[in-house]
């Protein structure tokens, strides 16, 4: 299965690569880009691309990340808290039964 995979995750590298080969041939032209705080002359049309998505595709690790971190700790703690409420059951079910008379 691992290896089936790892084939996979090659032929869709391969296919990225040459969609983003294609993309530059189709598109040699240069354009301006104004990110607010500097200008950028004469940059190609596939290179603005590729940065994009590559800024893009850090932009979603990161906030994949945050969340992860954060699911993982509060599963931390509700297996903390579940670890204290079988605590108590177990101390409840131990002490002798009182009757109600």
């Amino acid at each position: 299965m691992a290896t089936v995979r790892k084939i996979f995750l090659f032929l869709s590298l391969l296919l990225i690569a040459f969609l983003a080969a294609v993309f530059a041939y189709n598109n040699p032209g240069n354009i301006t880009i104004d990110v607010g705080f500097d200008r950028f002359e004469e940059v190609s049309v596939s290179l603005a691309f590729a940065i994009s998505f590559a800024v893009g595709w850090l932009f979603g690790l990161l906030t994949v990340g945050i969340a992860i971190v954060r699911i993982t700790n509060e599963r931390r703690r509700l297996r903390r808290n579940l670890k204290l409420a079988e605590a108590e059951v177990s101390s409840l079910r131990s002490l002798p039964l009182h009757d109600a008379n």
